[in-house]
């Protein structure tokens, strides 16, 4: 009897627990109860809300897009240094005053693209006692058009313009006096390049043009010169103020930031003549190290390195370390 209760009592557990998981609620009798609801505090409104549209006229931008950049910038340079007549650790009197205009013009429209680059230099020095002296002297004009091909390959053709603005003189003394004889003088030599072939540039401050039809003019439209200083005379025969020569052309361009407020330029260009051996390859290398000291002042230090054998058998090389003002246009 009493395992019969315990089994009953199971069952009615069993039993309990299945109509708890069917039903989880149960309905609650609230008639008779005195049950009030609060009212609501949030406010309504009722009726009929009514509304204006606003027409909202179009905007309409009139701005064109400008496929062009340019940049200028100007430098100015000067250097001075005086001493008494007394002064005895020796020295000169001196004054060096020096430019430099460099304009780029870059149009760049889906494949086609198009730069101009001028670059405009001069300096002088004037020592006590001595004759004056040029420090830079320069004109240089590049243009170049160019289709792309791929990512990093190009279509190009380009002609390219060099020369410089004064006389050059070479210096000797005799006598114990100081002379000079003229070597150059604008468009004495002056050099005009047309090339075309295909650019090379995996990156933006990095190209390489590989011109494999290149032609280069020589100018020496002054025959007169003294020629013991200038026995290559640029490579035109004598008597004559003009030379064409066919050639292969290599040109790589090097232009960027390496430290903050450090720039580093550098061109180098190498010309291989058709007609002639190898050892007439002509070979150029301008280096420019550029640091920002603030918004306007910077020190600028150049070099060239040059081996051109028609002009001279050894490497010429020049270098300038310069402290200046800079404008750039526009910032």
């Amino acid at each position: 009897m009493k395992s019969f209760n315990i089994c009953l009592l199971l069952l009615f557990i069993i039993s309990s627990s299945l109509i708890a998981q069917e039903i989880d609620t149960v309905p609650i009798e609230t008639k008779g109860m005195e049950i009030k609801l609060k009212r609501s505090p949030l406010p309504s409104r009722t009726g009929i809300l009514n509304y204006t549209p606003v027409k909202i006229p179009p905007v309409v931008i009139a701005e064109k897009v400008n496929y062009w950049k340019v940049r200028t910038s100007v430098g100015i340079n000067v250097n001075q240094g005086s001493f008494s007549n007394n002064w005895k650790a020796g020295g000169v009197n001196s004054i060096a005053v020096g430019g430099l205009i460099n304009y780029r013009a870059e149009y760049r429209k889906e494949g086609y693209g198009y730069i101009s680059e001028v670059m405009l230099e001069y300096g002088k020095i004037k020592n006590k006692d001595q004759l004056q002296k040029k420090t830079r002297d320069r004109i240089f004009w590049d243009n170049k058009a160019d289709l792309r091909l791929s990512k990093s390959w190009y279509f190009f053709g380009s002609v390219t313009f060099e020369s410089q603005f004064d006389r050059g003189y070479a210096y000797y003394r005799e006598d114990n006096v100081e002379k000079s004889s003229l070597v150059s003088k604008f468009m004495s030599p002056g050099y005009l390049t047309e090339s075309i072939g295909f650019e090379y540039k995996p990156v933006g401050y990095f190209s390489t043009r590989i011109g494999t039809g290149t032609a280069k003019q020589t100018f020496k439209l002054d025959t007169t010169f003294n020629q013991r200083f200038n026995g290559g005379n640029y490579g035109v025969e004598r008597g004559k103020n003009f030379k064409n020569e066919l050639a292969f052309q290599i040109v790589s361009n090097f232009d960027k930031q390496i430290f903050k407020n450090v720039n580093l330029k550098a061109r180098y260009q190498m010309f291989i003549p058709y007609d002639r051996p190898l050892v007439h390859v002509d070979h150029r290398l301008d280096v420019e190290l550029r640091s920002q000291i603030n918004r306007l002042m910077n020190v600028t230090l150049t070099g060239v390195g040059l081996f051109d054998k028609d002009a001279d058998p050894e490497i010429q090389a020049s270098q300038a370390l310069a402290l200046g003002v800079a404008f750039t246009f526009p910032r």
